[in-house]
């Protein structure tokens, strides 16, 4: 029995896999203030013009250069495990792979799109980078990235993750980048928070406002952004293009594909190069999960929103739950987002994609369960999908059914053990957030009235 199946580095993908070319509706376009679609000139001002045709293209695959395989070769094809001991565990006839991503240098399936950004970037002739980050993975991977090709990287950090976990901060300055504490003073975006909320937690909204502010404001400056957009997802397509091959080589397809989901980049990554079986009439269900406490997908409203905090993105057609959404401070830094990728929310709301929302004791119960089976502690993020999939080869266990199930191990815990150890001393509680809330927040979505027909 193969527990870790592995392809050659000559065999790791070419191409980047464009969902868009299999999607059967065309995607839904951003709005500018006018309610008008945005051209990609609008986006000129942030983003470099190569990773702009790649957000509108609707090429089925993109050749990835050269020059961002060759740093992928780091740690790609990463591997793709069957989980023997989660199996026996369960009891249950199901078998259960997992893609661990957690083998880059910054242990996250992260860098996968921040080394084609910061290439394309330097192709640009562009200094300089600003980003948001979570809980820091996005941070540590633009940090590797823009050392790797000479940029200098800024990073406004969620001021909750900034504090739970000072050691990504470490890694980030290791990697030669600047953090700060979003929201921070040093931007209007930044300061306007402050003013409402001198004690505000920050939330990824808050972060973007300050990032894309500062990124608008210099010539050499260009915004770098870590899930959501399409090119970012299309980006992170090489982990399910891997995993099919893999899963060919032990003779073996999927019939549920689970993985985390705050921005998109995650599930998008492992399940939009099985979208293109779905749509050829395979049959497989591909599940986003999220947090109960920001249930983007299972309680939001498909509406045009901002993608940031202050309304200074384009307007996007998601699933949100309002840009002035403030998530309470959950483990799960990374999936605390009031918005979704537009094209996993467009394929969520035309019913090609399924949505679970999983609470947080019971992520961490099915994280701890993974670690003492198969040895890697996982992120919080991941803890999602793993405790998905627990659920559906429990269910397996009942029914007697042998599915195939396949999650994305999207990063490791390493530094996320004062989350760990708030979990072992019973510090952490299920939060389901309140509707009354959502519906308050909903009240502020902007008034849009285009149609695009």
């Amino acid at each position: 029995m193969k527990t870790k199946i592995l392809l050659k580095e000559s065999e790791m993908p070419t191409h980047w896999y464009n969902v868009v070319a299999d999607m059967p509706n065309p995607p839904t376009p951003p709005l500018g203030p006018d309610g008008q679609p945005v051209g990609p000139e609008a986006l000129m001002a942030i983003f470099p013009e190569e990773l702009i045709k790649q957000e509108v293209s609707r090429e089925r695959w993109i050749p990835i250069p050269e020059a961002v395989r060759d740093i992928l070769r780091l740690w790609r094809p990463s591997p793709l495990y069957r989980a023997h001991r989660l199996e026996q565990a369960l009891k249950t006839p199901a078998k259960i792979y997992y893609k661990n991503e957690s083998v880059s240098p910054a242990g996250s399936h992260k860098p996968n799109t921040a080394v084609a950004q910061a290439y394309y970037n330097k192709q640009a002739g562009i200094k300089r980078l600003t980003t948001e980050t979570g809980a820091g993975q996005w941070g540590c991977a633009l940090a590797l990235a823009g050392q790797m090709f000479g940029l200098e990287v800024r990073v406004f950090m969620v001021k909750v993750s900034y504090h739970q976990k000072p050691y990504r901060r470490s890694m980030m300055q290791t990697w030669g980048a600047n953090v700060y504490a979003s929201p921070t003073d040093m931007t209007n975006s930044g300061r306007a928070i402050l003013a409402k909320d001198p004690n505000s937690d920050g939330s990824l909204g808050i972060a973007i406002s300050e990032a894309v502010e500062e990124a608008a404001g210099r010539e050499d400056t260009n915004y770098a952004l870590g899930s959501v957009l399409n090119h970012v997802l299309l980006h992170q397509t090489i982990i399910g293009e891997e995993a099919k091959k893999q899963l060919a080589m032990v003779g073996d397809y999927p019939d549920m594909i689970f993985a985390p989901c705050g921005g998109g980049s995650n599930f998008g990554g492992i399940a939009f190069p099985f979208f293109a079986d779905k749509a050829a009439g395979r049959d497989i269900q591909l599940v986003a999960v999220e947090p109960t406490s920001c249930p983007t997908l299972t309680k939001g409203v498909y509406a045009y929103d901002f993608g940031d905090a202050i309304g200074l993105t384009p307007l996007m057609k998601m699933f949100t739950l309002g840009h002035d959404f403030m998530p309470p401070g959950i483990h799960a830094g990374g999936l605390r987002y009031h918005g979704d990728s537009a094209l996993v929310s467009q394929l969520h709301y035309e019913g090609l994609v399924d949505a679970l929302a999983v609470p947080q004791l019971e992520t961490f119960e099915a994280g701890v369960l993974f670690a003492r089976c198969e040895g890697i502690v996982p992120a919080p993020e991941s803890t999602h999908a793993i405790a998905a999939a627990v659920r559906e080869a429990k269910r397996c266990a009942a029914t007697g059914e042998a599915k195939t199930l396949l999650f994305n191990l999207s990063g490791h815990g390493h530094f996320d053990m004062s989350s760990y150890d708030r979990y072992f001393s019973g510090e952490l509680q299920d939060y389901d957030y309140p509707e009354e809330a959502i519906q308050e927040s909903l009240k502020h979505l902007p008034q849009v009235d285009f149609n695009p027909n």
